[in-house]
């Protein structure tokens, strides 16, 4: 636990999905700081569609495009799971090291954001999939959500910080204080409250919006690569294995979808397009006799999900307010669509810098704001992680 003295600061964190968690822990361990995290949904409760986090891949694929910020985020995350999945590490049945291919038909060449990963280099014509142009291969990692946001949660708490369940209305209750449990009086607040950021009074940010995810888990652990495929009308595709023995296959994502469930023609979607990227998802003694069919996937189903990513129109929204008649300054950490995961550790980073440079400096009367995310962010909002 971190020693703390008459000089620590209280910091409220808003939100305990994976940006969340991510950026209370870096925090914390920064030392110096006594953090709290308000949440209404924590890893230890039943999935839900509240809680978009659970409902991830989730491997690390950047798709950062052309923004030099996101490829920094992306590639520090990278590095601190890398080092986490290493055999005998921290979070043992969490992480997956395996090769990834990505094959496209858009004329995206995505080397410029992925030729740090280990062993990448592209892949000759023998080696595409049908429907695919171009390919790339790499050694990235998975990681099972549930288990890693539950070591997060562990890790913070075990450290010293306080968690508290509550529904805000509006950011004032965390300045201001009447919440049981919260600081009353806190130093900073840090808001990574993902699609709650368009409803949230004092935010209401009305950039932020849904893109809706579905994705079927198959029991399928011969299944120890990954493949990802974008057509150039942009549809997409992908699976992703994991060290359950379980491989995820996803490729729906809709902008300001807010459907809550599974939809059944999306499923089979879903599978038609995973298996035409992979025959190998089936059986293999199906597949030594013929080529398979979706309804040869159907009895390997254990689970269907449906997530609303937290996409904003002008990109991650990283940046410190004052707001009107506060001296508490609001660290902002959310719109990270489907790129969380794969960029919690830099994301909070970022807002742990942008958190003491406020602290250090003037408190000022009137409302002021740094955005330091590029007005013309061209990751593409809806990428999927």
């Amino acid at each position: 636990m971190q020693r703390e003295s008459e000089a620590t600061k209280d910091i409220i964190v808003i939100g305990a999905g994976v940006i969340g968690l991510s950026t209370a822990i870096r925090i914390q361990e920064k030392g110096g700081y006594r953090v709290t995290i308000v949440a209404e949904t924590f890893p230890t409760d039943p999935k839900t569609i509240r809680y978009t986090s659970h409902w991830a891949g989730a491997h690390h694929v950047s798709g950062a495009y052309g923004s030099e910020r996101q490829r920094d985020m992306d590639r520090e995350t990278f590095d601190i799971m890398w080092k986490d999945s290493e055999h005998g590490g921290p979070v043992e049945g969490c992480f997956l090291r395996h090769k990834n291919t990505q094959f496209r038909s858009d004329g995206v060449d995505p080397s410029e954001w992925l030729d740090h990963m280990p062993g990448f280099r592209s892949i000759s014509n023998d080696e595409l999939v049908p429907g695919a142009t171009h390919g790339w291969t790499f050694t990235t990692l998975t990681l099972y959500p549930p288990v890693y946001l539950n070591w997060l949660l562990g890790r913070f708490l075990n450290n010293g910080g306080k968690i508290v369940r509550a529904q805000l209305q509006h950011i004032d209750q965390a300045i201001h204080g009447g919440i049981s449990g919260l600081p009353q009086e806190p130093d900073a607040i840090v808001a990574c409250v993902g699609l709650g950021a368009r409803f949230l009074g004092g935010i209401e940010d009305k950039e932020v919006y849904p893109v809706r995810g579905q994705t079927v888990v198959l029991k399928a652990p011969w299944v120890r690569f990954g493949r990802t495929l974008t057509y150039a009308d942009g549809s997409h595709f992908y699976l992703m294995p994991r060290a359950t023995g379980d491989v995820l296959v996803g490729g729906i994502r809709v902008a300001d979808d807010w459907f809550p469930a599974p939809r059944e023609q999306d499923r089979d979607y879903l599978l038609a397009g995973g298996l035409a990227m992979c025959p190998e998802l089936a059986p293999p003694e199906i597949l030594a006799e013929r080529m398979p069919t979706v309804d040869d996937l159907r009895p390997l189903i254990v689970e269907e999900g449906c997530g609303l990513r937290p996409g904003r129109k002008s990109g991650i929204r990283l940046a410190t307010e004052w707001p009107e008649g506060s001296k508490i300054p609001v660290v902002h950490n959310y719109g990270h669509s489907g790129m969380g995961f794969q960029s919690s550790w830099g994301s909070a980073s970022v807002a742990l810098n942008l958190l003491e440079e406020a602290l250090a400096g003037e408190k000022p009367g009137k409302a002021k704001k740094y955005e330091i995310w590029p007005a013309d962010y061209t990751g593409r909002r809806d990428h999927v992680c």
